[in-house]
Formats: C-alpha cells, sequence, structure tokens
C-alpha cells in the first residue's frame, strides 16, 4: 500500500490532514508509476487544503500537492517523455501532479519529465510550478532586450526566477523585497528596493528611465498602487497574485488561457535544463520528513525563509 496525505475537512492543514493507505494499480497505456524521493510544497497547497481556492465538500477527501520528483517503479504501454522512452529506474520530475503529497504516484506521462541527473530531487521538486508561473508572467509581460523591468517580490520563489528570466531576456530590473534578501537580489542580477513606506519614491530613484512593464507576485494594495503610478497602461501589469485588482486593468495570470498555458508548457525543457546547468539559481529552504506534511504547510503558510520547502519520503 502506498501513503498519501488528504484533506479530510477543510481548515488548518496541522489538524485536517490525514495520512492514508492507497491502492497504486498498475499503470495503464502512457502511464508510469513513481516512488517519490522528494516533494515541492507551495502556498496553493495551503490555500487548497483551507478551502480559499475550489472548496468543495464533495471533492473530501481532498489529495494535495502539485509536484514531486523520483524514480520510476513501473512502466505502462508506450511511456515517453520528450526526451525518449521511459523505463523503470529512470529518475523524472511530475508535474502538473494530483495528490503529489504521497510516497507512490500513478502519473500520465503528460505530466513526467526527464530530470537530469546533475538536479538533485529535492530542486527538482521544488522547480516546476514556480518556474513555469515565472515564465508565463515574462513571457505575458513580453519582456525583451532594453526593458527596464520592475518585479515585486523578487526574493521568493517565482520572483527570483523571473528575475533570472527577465535579466536573460536582457532586460534591467529592479526588484522589491525584504532588506535581509538585497544581497541575493543582486547577486540575481537584479537592484532591490526595499518594501514599505516611500516605496514609489524609492523605485524612481534607482530607476534609470521609465518603467517598461511590471511583474507582480505579491499581490498587495502597496505593490499595485505603485505600479499603476509608474506606468503610463495597467495593462503593462502582469500579476500571478492581485486577483482583487483585475478592474484596475492590470493582467492576471493563472495558467488557465490558451496563451498562459502555451508560455507554461514551452516553458518547462528549458527551466529543467538551466537548474541542472546552475544557469538558473533556485534555492531550497527546508526539508522536513514526509510525515511532517502538516507541520510543513503550516509553516509555509506563515513567515518562512527564503526559497521552497520540500518533503523527503
Amino acid at each position: 500500500m502506498a501513503k498519501r496525505f488528504v484533506a479530510t475537512a477543510y481548515g488548518d492543514p496541522a489538524e485536517v490532514l490525514d495520512l492514508v493507505d492507497v491502492t497504486i494499480p498498475d499503470p495503464g497505456p502512457d502511464q508510469v508509476v513513481v516512488e517519490t524521493r522528494a516533494i515541492g510544497l507551495n502556498p496553493i497547497d495551503v490555500k487548497s487544503v483551507r478551502g480559499y481556492v475550489g472548496a468543495d465538500e464533495s471533492r473530501l477527501p481532498l489529495p494535495i500537492g502539485y509536484e514531486a520528483a523520483g524514480v520510476v517503479t513501473a512502466v505502462g504501454d508506450g511511456a515517453a517523455t520528450t526526451a525518449g522512452p521511459l523505463a523503470v529506474g529512470d529518475e523524472v520530475i511530475v508535474y502538473r501532479a494530483v495528490g503529489a503529497i504521497a510516497d507512490t504516484l500513478l502519473s500520465s506521462t503528460r505530466a513526467v519529465h526527464a530530470k537530469p541527473p546533475t538536479l538533485d530531487f529535492p530542486r527538482a521538486a521544488g522547480l516546476l510550478l514556480v518556474g513555469v508561473t515565472a515564465a508565463d508572467a515574462v513571457g505575458t509581460a513580453g519582456i525583451a532586450d532594453g526593458d527596464l523591468v520592475l518585479i515585486h517580490g523578487g526574493s521568493g520563489a517565482v520572483g527570483s526566477i523571473a528575475i533570472q528570466l527577465a535579466v536573460k531576456a536582457g532586460a534591467t530590473v529592479i526588484a522589491t523585497a525584504n532588506t535581509a534578501n538585497h544581497d541575493q537580489v543582486r547577486r540575481l542580477g537584479a537592484a532591490p528596493v526595499a518594501y514599505g513606506d516611500g516605496l514609489l519614491d524609492r523605485i524612481r530613484a534607482v530607476a534609470s528611465g521609465s518603467i517598461t512593464s511590471v511583474i507582480d507576485t505579491v499581490g498587495n494594495d502597496e505593490a499595485i498602487d505603485a505600479s499603476l503610478a509608474l506606468v503610463d497602461n495597467p495593462g503593462k501589469i502582469v500579476s500571478v497574485a492581485a486577483f482583487g485588482r483585475a478592474a484596475d486593468g492590470i493582467v492576471v495570470v493563472n495558467g488557465s488561457t490558451p496563451e498562459s498555458k502555451r508560455y507554461r508548457t514551452e516553458a518547462l525543457d528549458g527551466l529543467i535544463a538551466d537548474a541542472a546547468s546552475g544557469v538558473l539559481v533556485t534555492e531550497v529552504a527546508k526539508t522536513f520528513p514526509f510525515t511532517e506534511a502538516p507541520t510543513a504547510l503550516a509553516e509555509l503558510a506563515a513567515a518562512h525563509p527564503r526559497g521552497k520547502y520540500v518533503l523527503l519520503p
């Protein structure tokens, strides 16, 4: 029997998550069974458990988790990735997974990606959800060589990748971040600016010209209000978090539109290759034993260190 965490009700992860036994069937055509070695945790996991997104009592008990990395243990007919046929023993990344907080997964090969040997399991497990979100924002903003881009939340998991993708595209980047993370923002190639009162003036003091576009990964009013004051067209502001401010004319992306899905799909192979080569810098803030998933998600919902939280089965 495999083990999986499910939410038996909507509420605090520390109170409503249960570890249950599940039977994993033999893989069918274009399916594989993966023994997980690392599981990436994300804020959307906490929101799902608390019922902030897609709450529906009929979905309970609710499997949790969207990404993992592990080793193939069984292969169905025709199972392959873009890198070629899959075999037992192959190291893979599973994204977008269903119920990834489990020690074993049955997955369609559409969600399975070859893991390079140089990319360790914890970083692989925490890479793709934030990576494709950043790529979607950068693609939607149309960032190109010569742009001056403001990124809110530059030290966060999505924001740090967005900085690197924007710099790679040839843009000059300013990024808001807590002062404790300014050195890291600089290492990624952006000029850091602190949050708080006077934000707009600090951004203007750093900017070498007019801001051409904004990527927001924070979603609060401070970030959006400053952005609206800096650009002449709210359509130049792309947010992955400020869903309540769409009426201001900003562009909110969540992977639901055909264009958004295309940006995310097209980014997958490049993100994996760049992370494996070290071109793309990612961080794991903390790892937890698999059985401590409720504690890990509760910590993730509070103030926590820079980087991803990862479970280790």
